[in-house]
Order: structure tokens, then C-alpha cells, then sequence
């Protein structure tokens, strides 16, 4: 076996800009009982034709929602991340929790992961919040907007392997755009700050267990096969 590594670049056409997303109730992506929680090909089928319609009415995605209460689930094929500002002064850093409709994205994990060691003090990150909560947690669509309406809603965005992270500006919701703060830079700060983060771990600029340098002659390291001359 042998690995082919290669940089790219963002993964979507109009790179890191926010996108729109298009919430769904309709079409399901993945139902309760079934294989939403694996990576599997038959996850993807049922995507297609409600991406096609949603890029008809000027959306990027679906976000899809579950059940008559609208739980938000994920967006497209990524996980789904929401920032919220609370009375009391924290800042909440929320995802639906991990069930039969939800992939274990390692991304997901990752974000997660930093957020956390940040929230308890272990690794502080610049730009995250210095009150910063992280939940796992079912989220209405019903919040979201009331969110929006009072100013609470800080940030929309995905996170799956190919994208890293993909912040949202709108949410076209029952014939109604929700409007999500992007500031300046087309992602929030909490967007950002974990961007930053995860891209120096690949790149190699921040020291991190999640990687381990391999250069040639390291013990233990696989060699390919001579070239043929």
C-alpha cells in the first residue's frame, strides 16, 4: 500500500466565500433507524435531485432539517456548527449530537476537540471566545431564526474533509432568507480561529500528536519500489 498526497486548494468553486443554504423538510437525507450515522454511497443518492432544486432557487445547499420540530441535522454532506450569544455572556458553540442521522465526521471531532481544550484552558486558541461553551445538542430551526431576529446568531458554518469548514451567510427558510453575520472576511471569528488552526496542523506550522512528520531513513518508515530505470 502506499499514499499519494497532494495540496489543494478550497473546495468549493467561490472558495472559502459563505453560501446560502436552502433549509429542507421535504426531502430526507438520512432517516432515524437507517444508515445516516456511516460513510456510505446510498447516503449521497438521496441528496442529488434536492441540491438540484435548491441551486434553482439560488441556494448552494441543503441544510436538512428532521421531523415536524425541524431539527437541524447537517448541511449538504458536511456537519453543522452554530455560534450563539447568550444573556449570561457566553458564547455557545453548538452541533446536533451524534445519532443514527449524524456522520462521526473526523473534522467535526477535530473542531470539537480544539474548541474544547480551549474551553477548559488546556491549549487557548487565538480569536476563540474567552467564555466559550461547547455543546453537543439537538438545535430547532425555530431557534436559529428566533436567534437571528434578537442578534444572538453569531455563526453558520460545515465541516467535513474536503471543505474544512464552510461558513454560511443565509438561510432560505419557509420563502424567507435568515440573514448570518459573516463579518469582513466572509466567516466569523470563531470560523476563522478554527480554520487557522487545523490548516497549521496540516501544513506542519503548529506541533500537534494529530500529525507525525515521516522523512526518509525514519525507522520504522515504508520504502516504494526503485524507479525503473
Amino acid at each position: 500500500m502506499f499514499v499519494i498526497c497532494s495540496p489543494v486548494g478550497p473546495y468549493y468553486k467561490n472558495g472559502f466565500k459563505p453560501v446560502r443554504l436552502l433549509a429542507t423538510s421535504n426531502f430526507i437525507r438520512a432517516a432515524p433507524g437507517g444508515t445516516g450515522g456511516y460513510k456510505l454511497g446510498a447516503n449521497y443518492a438521496p441528496g442529488v435531485v434536492p441540491q438540484v432544486l435548491a441551486a434553482k432557487e439560488g441556494y448552494d445547499q441543503n441544510l436538512w432539517l428532521l421531523g415536524d420540530e425541524h431539527f437541524l441535522t447537517e448541511v449538504g454532506t458536511m456537519n453543522l456548527l452554530v455560534v450563539f450569544k447568550h444573556a449570561d455572556g457566553t458564547t455557545e458553540l453548538a452541533t446536533p449530537p451524534l445519532e443514527d442521522v449524524i456522520l462521526p465526521g473526523v473534522t467535526r471531532d477535530s473542531i470539537l476537540a480544539l474548541a474544547r481544550d480551549h474551553e477548559s484552558g488546556k491549549a487557548r486558541i487565538p480569536g476563540l471566545p474567552d467564555n466559550l461553551k461547547v455543546r453537543e445538542r439537538h438545535i430547532k430551526m425555530a431557534e436559529v431564526k428566533a436567534a437571528a431576529e434578537s442578534g444572538s446568531l453569531l455563526e453558520v458554518f460545515g465541516a467535513g474533509t474536503a471543505a474544512i469548514v464552510c461558513p454560511v451567510k443565509a438561510i432560505g427558510y419557509q420563502g424567507k432568507d435568515i440573514d448570518v453575520p459573516v463579518g469582513s472576511e466572509g466567516m466569523g471569528p470563531v470560523c476563522r480561529a478554527i480554520l487557522d488552526q487545523i490548516v497549521a496542523r496540516q501544513m506542519g506550522t503548529v506541533e500537534s500528536d494529530w500529525s507525525v512528520v515521516v522523512t526518509e531513513g525514519t525507522k520504522g518508515s515504508l520504502k516504494g519500489p526503485k524507479p525503473i530505470a
